[in-house]
């Protein structure tokens, strides 16, 4: 599912327009970069945690030419999916859409 299905899909659930499924979209997108980029993490109960993880500077190799290669330190936007979440995906089973 790419954006502009996600955005339909959920004009159709919430019965908004599209338009103003895509603004709630954006602004939810938003939200969670603007959060992270704080340090902050986000914490939906039953779907997931949205965090922000350290990774130390490496070592690496040019695989074309051997040489080693210095690799910065970074931080690594993270999602761990919560329970509901794991159980949806592994009964396989369809939530049935709001009316």
């Amino acid at each position: 599912m790419n954006k502009n299905e996600l955005i339909a899909e959920i004009a159709e659930r919430a019965d908004l327009t599209k338009a103003k499924a895509a603004e709630a979209a954006d602004a939810f997108i938003a939200a969670v970069e603007e959060a992270l980029s704080s340090g902050d993490e986000v914490r939906l109960v039953g779907f997931g945690t949205f965090s922000v993880a350290q990774r130390k500077a490496t070592e690496g190799r040019n695989p074309r030419t051997g040489a080693v290669i210095k690799i910065a330190a970074s931080k690594q936007p993270k999602f761990k999916a919560g329970k509901q979440l794991k159980d949806a995906v592994n009964s396989g089973k369809k939530k049935k859409k709001a009316a």
